[in-house]
């Protein structure tokens, strides 16, 4: 798998800034005053640092911007990247400030500098989230970043403040590495043991194949597999961290590792981004990762539903009729519908075994929440608005953008069928809704449940601040820190 560049902290030490190789990234706050070792840097550079400082192009950088100077007279970096931050910037620019240094980091090492600036730890997670590359299948060597050192006054207590940090980067870049990877080789199996590997951290992980699947009563899970050579399973990790009579936040994600449509297969434009489908249990993995890395003092079980949805003479068929573990029977109206029947087990078996004291589901479930929030924010729905409202602030505090969504009778009764308890589609208007409202019927009244609809932010077609093209690991950051703040102590 893929790990974020190793950083060192080091004191501030301007007697190497003359034979550093590769760049250095100097962070300057807006005022472009230099502390003494960048100072002793513009002295090297025979002033040409100074002069771009007193610059309109340097006033023009917004906080967390860089611009490079190429080719420096004096030193013997390649370039040194000029990165402007405020003297107490927020988390939001500190991470973006580490972004643009993260971006353009040389093989041949990169040495920032970083003597005046605050929340250097914060800058130095941005940094390696957006050094992330996903080259595991390319022929070519891959070019390996760094390694990369970063200089700051009181080093120690700056590596202290960062090593949970280094733990969330290795969760988000494990949900990345998931979702990038193609279907031929993320099939159930090797997801499954993807997973199952993770018990060397620390975690209990279960895997439960189609006989259990079966036993349990889970038919409406296994009818969106049954067009498939792969098996469908079901993985449940515990992680014990928290008081032993506790119960536990559940995270439940939909593993789709990939969605033709079935039946109703799905137009072949685009169709190669369906390896995506699996968003949800990517981004649930990633969690579980991080809180044993960091062994977080709280208790959390993920459970995952590992399906592929393909059309077969065995597949499932719009108008079929089956009955969920709860015991209701689900009219198929389409069978691109899927990830909601997946859900629907495996949030009942969550709250039959674990009774947890909160519920999140995850998943790439809906084409019109893309519609609705495009690829800014994830839709959140929720049946108990302080939960939602911790979610939001958890979200909020990491830059990751959410957006609650309504729900009501009115979208719930659209879920009415002729012959059976409900259907699982209910057309294009508040498609997004009424699938929130039919895994809503899977949630008992007592529990807590959130139900996050990350089909716009899972993965995207251009760069964003602390993520290249393709997956960006949406929702670890913010459920991490909704963890922190809610279920340890």
């Amino acid at each position: 798998m893929s790990h974020p560049v190793p950083i060192q902290f080091q004191p501030v030490d301007a007697d190497v800034l003359a034979t550093a190789p590769g760049r250095i990234a100097l962070v300057v706050d807006g005022s472009g005053k230099l502390a003494q070792a960048g100072r002793r840097l513009d002295k090297l550079m025979k002033g040409a640092l100074a002069r771009y400082l007193a610059s309109d192009a340097f006033q023009a950088l917004k906080p967390g911007e860089a611009a490079d100077l190429a080719w420096p007279a004096g030193l013997t970096a390649e370039a040194v990247q000029v990165v402007r931050l405020d003297r107490k910037p927020d988390l939001a620019d500190a991470r973006k400030a580490g972004a643009a240094i993260g971006r353009s980091l040389s093989g041949k090492g990169t040495l920032v500098l970083a003597e005046t600036a605050g929340r250097a730890a914060d800058l130095s997670f941005g940094l390696a989230l957006r050094a992330y590359d996903f080259s595991a299948h390319k022929s070519a060597d891959p070019k390996v970043p760094g390694p990369v050192t970063l200089m700051v006054p009181g080093p120690e207590a700056v590596a202290a403040e960062a090593a949970p940090l280094a733990a969330l980067a290795e969760g988000v870049f494990f949900t990345r590495d998931l979702v990038n990877e193609p279907a031929n080789v993320l099939t159930t199996d090797d997801f499954a043991a993807r997973l199952a590997a993770m018990q060397e951290l620390g975690l209990e992980v279960e895997i439960l194949e189609e006989p259990q699947l079966k036993e349990l009563g889970m038919r409406a899970l296994l009818g969106v597999g049954q067009g498939s050579e792969s098996p469908s399973k079901v993985v449940v990790m515990q992680w014990k961290g928290g008081a032993e009579d506790a119960a536990p936040l559940a995270l439940v994600g939909k593993g789709v590792v990939f969605d033709t449509g079935g039946i109703s297969i799905k137009p072949a434009a685009g169709m190669e981004e369906m390896t995506m489908d699996m968003g949800g249990a990517g981004v649930v993995a990633g969690v579980m990762r991080t809180l044993a890395l960091r062994k977080a003092k709280a208790n959390v079980v993920g459970l995952v539903g590992l399906v592929e949805n393909m059309p077969d003479g065995r597949a499932q068929r719009p108008g079929d009729v089956v009955r969920s573990m709860k015991g209701d029977t689900i009219e198929v109206i389409n069978t691109d519908a899927e990830g909601r029947l997946v859900l629907a087990d495996v949030l009942w078996y969550a709250q039959d075994r674990f009774a947890p004291a909160g519920m999140i589901d995850l998943a790439t479930l809906t084409g019109a929440i893309i519609v609705a929030l495009g690829h800014e924010n994830t839709g959140v729905f929720s049946n108990h608005d302080g939960f939602c409202d911790q979610f939001l602030k958890a979200a909020a505090a990491e830059g990751e953008g959410a957006w609650r969504m309504p729900m009501g009778d009115g979208y719930d009764a659209k879920l009415k069928s002729r012959v059976a308890d409900m259907r699982n589609s209910c057309g294009r208007d508040g498609g997004s809704i009424t699938a929130a409202h039919f895994l809503r019927r899977f949630v008992k009244p007592e529990t807590p449940w959130i139900h996050l609809d990350i089909a716009g932010t899972a993965l995207l077609s251009s760069d964003s601040t602390l993520a290249p093209k393709g997956a960006t690991g949406w929702g670890v950051m913010a459920l991490d820190r909704l963890i922190r703040d809610r279920f340890e102590r």
